[in-house]
């Protein structure tokens, strides 16, 4: 069975680069805009890992890592933060919240396919 991945991030062109580079490797994709379309398509969606953006509307990245760890069935689900964000504190707080990976933005295929390897394969 195919592993699938959700990718959340506001910018679409992220998103679909991100769907191209992990549908490549045989990786199912589901894609939200936000943390809340992320945890309404969760309840829909079996995920094995998750890549969310920190910068979004309504509910940023911290918001929603905070509220997966919250939840019995995500808390393990591993999760890797793609941001623009690059500063110590930054990553340290996404860390901190139960991120497994961060990524800073620009980014490059290879690097995310890497990644997403560690934790699916």
């Amino acid at each position: 069975m195919a592993k699938a991945v959700m990718v959340v991030d506001d910018s679409e062109s992220i998103r679909k680069f991100l769907v191209f580079a992990l549908r490549s490797q045989g990786i199912s994709v589901v894609a939200a805009r936000d943390g809340m379309d992320a945890l309404e398509k969760l309840s829909l969606n079996r995920v094995d890992l998750i890549i969310t953006d920190l910068n979004m509307p309504n509910m940023d990245g911290y918001e929603f890592l905070k509220a997966l760890r919250e939840d019995r069935e995500y808390s393990e689900v591993p999760v890797i933060i793609l941001s623009s964000l690059s500063g110590d504190q930054d990553i340290e707080a996404g860390l901190r919240l139960g991120a497994n990976s961060y990524l800073v933005k620009p980014f490059d295929q290879k690097r995310i396919q890497y990644e997403v390897a560690k934790y699916i394969n």
